[in-house]
């Protein structure tokens, strides 16, 4: 009977990994992950899996290839398809599952209140699209709370494992290995009270010292044969750094830290932020126990890298890049309910606000992270639906504009083979292709509007796809 009860969490967690697969594999490759897996990864299957120095610059991001790499391998041994993809994320979603057990396991010890602080923590909206998708995004939180809960358990090894491979998935995994470092060198400084020096023992060194050998490596490999990291040559993403003037930059700054505070209250996390924020002021007299400070300690310093990087430069960075913040400070919200009487109302508010998250769709001008909710689900579907009916009409692919991340070959979407491709818009094509998942700027979706007309339209769950054909002056008279 023990032994029964030792495999009962890792079945559940396997059995809810194949789930995902089965009710996801339809699903393309979305957003980001059309140049980190799907063109990068076809490249490498036709070139040769560690070929890295051939990728081209027009798909070279800059980044480590570790899912291209990795979808490469896998299609070399079962073929190149959606599915494979799909099948190669198997283990990074049951290891997911098993860290944040595990990660919750550290702070809460009741079975009870444990499984509903892992419910709590794993139904972050931004997590659960990371589930479903194709993606690094997984595979490098796989990494990291590997290394944070071997901090924690102080195990050299997997610390040292998960901090190695973290630096390779890309140079956000990279930067997420840094506020690790923090997190461990503060936990030891005021939630341990320990001096400085016992934080740079030979083991601990030694463990981030091999770590840091793999990133180190490939930075070096990317300077000498690429000769840039991530300036892009040909500024196909803009330029991070470019500002006119001091009150531009400072324009730009204040913009940013608008963004941020909505990314980490965006699709239904206001209410545990608010919660949060609320009850560290309300019941600060009693807030004593070191399990609260180290939670607050890891929400803030995880992504502390990112989240000034992305203030500073003229883009900021996506709702994705601070999955690993939203969901300690999940855990922190589920820690602090405990103070009050009415807990289990507390808890389904709490977690219905990330429930209902996933069915957040804001209007057509104003961008969204479609990457960062379920919301995105129904598109593939409608998208599928809108081919068919293309192929059937008559209406050519080849001469029908869309945007990103559809202006591309619809193989590097749905991994089938179809070298098709829909144009970038310009304006003057005659058929477009639009979803409210693009992110048009006001003045692609004014030219739209009007300059072509509905000739088909498909929904489901405020979720569209537009075929439209350019009004002529005989029809718009």
């Amino acid at each position: 009977m023990k032994l029964i009860s030792n495999y009962k969490k890792p079945i559940l967690f396997l059995i809810l990994s194949v789930a995902i697969l089965l009710i996801s594999r339809h699903v393309g490759m979305f957003w980001d992950n059309v140049l980190f897996g799907a063109k990068i990864g076809k490249h490498l299957y036709r070139e040769g899996v560690f070929n890295w120095q051939s990728i081209p610059l027009n798909i070279d991001n800059g980044h480590p290839p570790f899912l291209g790499a990795l979808l490469a391998i896998t299609w070399k041994v079962f073929g190149k398809s959606l599915a494979v993809a799909h099948w190669v994320m198997l283990p990074f979603i049951f290891g997911m599952f098993w860290q944040l057990y595990s990660f919750v396991d550290f702070f809460i010890k009741e079975k009870v209140s444990k499984i509903g602080a892992f419910v709590l923590v794993a139904a972050d909206p931004t997590l659960l699209s990371q589930f479903v998708l194709v993606n690094p995004e997984l595979i490098q939180l796989f990494f990291f709370f590997l290394a944070l809960n071997s901090i924690l358990r102080h195990n050299f090894c997997l610390k040292t494992i998960g901090l190695a491979f973290l630096g390779l998935v890309t140079y956000r995994g990279m930067m997420l290995c840094g506020g690790l470092f923090l997190i461990d060198l503060v936990i030891v400084l005021f939630i341990k009270k320990q001096r400085f020096r016992d934080f740079f023992t030979n083991t601990n060194l030694l463990a981030y010292l091999i770590a840091l050998i793999p990133a180190s490596l490939y930075i070096i490999w990317r300077l000498i044969t690429k000769g840039w990291l991530i300036s892009h040559p040909s500024a196909i993403w803009g330029h991070a750094w470019e500002f006119n003037t001091l009150s531009d930059f400072l324009l730009n700054f204040g913009r940013n830290i608008l963004v941020l505070g909505h990314q980490f209250t965006d699709f239904g996390r206001i209410l545990l932020v608010i919660f949060i924020i609320a009850t560290l002021y309300i019941k600060r007299k009693i807030i004593v126990r070191h399990n609260y400070k180290c939670l607050l300690i890891i929400s803030i310093l995880s992504t502390v890298l990112i989240y000034t990087t992305s203030l500073i430069i003229r883009n900021t960075m996506g709702h994705r890049y601070y999955i690993a913040s939203y969901l300690s400070l999940a855990l922190l919200a589920f820690v602090l309910i405990k103070l009050y009487k009415f807990k289990s109302l507390i808890y389904v508010g709490l977690l219905s606000s990330l429930i209902l998250g996933n069915f957040i769709v804001y209007t057509d001008s104003f961008a969204q992270g479609w990457d960062s909710s379920l919301a995105h689900l129904p598109y593939w579907n409608l998208r599928k639906k809108a081919i068919k009916y293309m192929d059937y009409n008559n209406i050519p692919i080849s001469k029908t504009a869309s945007f990103f991340p559809n202006s591309t070959e619809i193989d590097n979407v749905d991994l089938n083979s179809d070298s098709r491709s829909f144009r970038g818009f310009s304006g003057t094509e005659n058929y477009v292709f639009y979803s409210n998942v693009y992110n048009l700027s006001d003045e692609a979706l004014e030219i739209l509007n009007h300059n072509y007309h509905i000739i088909k339209s498909f929904k489901k769950n405020n979720i569209r796809i537009e075929l439209m054909e350019k009004v002529t002056k005989q029809k718009s008279k």
